[in-house]
Formats: structure tokens, sequence, C-alpha cells
């Protein structure tokens, strides 16, 4: 079966200029406890390494489990949670 050949792109037939790539906002994920919402939460390291049992625990309300809430945030959204943060911790 032969290779087919490669288009030439609609923009260039009609003379235009090359679109410009839209730079997509980077996406960060925030994961918070499901009980209170804190998100000082830690992976649960039992056993073997390499055969964690996938458990999360929080550090606020003593929650233990699996189903733990995952919010994804753009980029600004993320560099104030780090801010707001970093004085809780001082």
């Amino acid at each position: 079966m032969p290779k087919s050949k490669l288009k030439t792109p609609d923009w260039i037939l009609k003379g235009k200029e090359k679109p410009k790539k839209v730079k997509s906002e980077k996406v960060f994920e925030i994961r918070k406890c499901p009980e209170c919402g804190s998100s000082k939460v830690n992976v649960v390291l039992t056993g073997e390494e390499g055969k964690g049992k996938g458990e999360w625990e929080c550090r606020k309300c003593k929650w233990v489990g699996r189903n733990i809430k995952n919010q994804e945030v753009g980029e600004e959204e993320f560099m104030k949670y780090l801010n707001e943060r970093n004085e809780e911790e001082k």
C-alpha cells in the first residue's frame, strides 16, 4: 500500500498568516479532605515499598480513606493558595 502525500494546510493555500497557538493556562491540582475540606492531606505509607494501599490521611480531622477530592485550579489561584498556606504555617 503506497503512502499518502502530505496535504498543504488551508492557511497556506488561502495566502494567510500562520495561525498563532493560544497558550493554554497551566492546571494545578489541590487535594482536599472530603470530610473537613482541609488541604492538609498526606499519603499513608504502609507495607512493602511500591505496594501501598492508596489511602490518604487528613492531618486536621484524622480522616483516612481513598476517595480524596481533587480540585483543579489555574496558575493565579494556585499561587494565591500557596501564599495563604505559607501564612498559615507562620
